[in-house]
């Protein structure tokens, strides 16, 4: 970023420049994609150059605070401490009926090509309505969202009327990153970690797991899902 190495990620080699842009944003690193002014995918895919207006001090924190985060993959974030996140509470009365959370839940994993070929990796997908949603796939789970945010925010889409759907545990990185971004719902086919409802608590957003058929587990602020 502007000259300058910010990090390194373990990543399968799809859509990086969305990687780069959600991983950025999440970390509050980019304000908005707007401040984006190059964006240059190198070296066979392996490296993302990137010309942007950027806080200089949040960039000092995910060097001198950021934390190797549990997943299949290696990366950093400075926002799983519940009492340090820089984020504000959600307040989107965005909402959708559970039967729609249940019916694009069990069609997530059919839009998922590399899943469908090989099974083995993590996916997320992003949902404004049946006609604009995101799709990310990647060894690491974390990643995916990164991923599904990066296309949203590139392609100008108000990701706050939106909701997020995740392959894996709903972990305290997974939901850092869901507030971060004012997505107001997220949901996973498995459960929460106790940090992931922590944080989830504290910021407003509506967290749901084990949504696998016509049930589901509310964990928080359930109003956002209606019957």
């Amino acid at each position: 970023v502007n000259g300058n190495k910010v990090g390194a990620v373990m990543a399968t080699p799809v859509d990086q420049e969305a990687l780069a842009i959600g991983y950025l944003m999440s970390e509050n690193i980019i304000e908005r994609f707007s401040d984006v002014t190059s964006l240059k995918l190198l070296n066979d895919g392996m490296r993302v150059e990137i010309e942007a207006k950027v806080n200089q001090e949040n960039i000092k924190k995910l060097n001198a605070e950021g934390v190797v985060i549990s997943g299949c993959g290696k990366s950093m974030t400075a926002n799983i401490d519940p009492e340090a996140i820089e984020a504000k509470v959600i307040k989107s009365d965005f909402s959708i009926s559970a039967e729609l959370l249940s019916k694009e839940m069990g069609q997530f994993y059919t839009e998922c090509p590399l899943y469908e070929q090989t099974g083995c990796v993590h996916t997320a997908k992003l949902f404004t309505d049946a006609h604009t949603y995101f799709i990310g796939e990647d060894i690491a789970q974390h990643n995916t969202i990164d991923k599904v945010v990066g296309k949203a925010q590139m392609a100008g889409i108000d990701v706050t009327n939106s909701f997020l759907m995740v392959s894996g545990r709903l972990s305290s990185e997974m939901v850092a990153k869901a507030v971060m971004h004012q997505i107001p719902i997220l949901a996973s086919r498995t459960a929460s970690t106790c940090l992931g409802l922590m944080i989830a608590e504290k910021f407003g957003l509506t967290l749901a797991g084990f949504v696998r058929g016509d049930t589901m587990n509310v964990y928080r602020h359930p109003r956002r899902i209606h019957v």
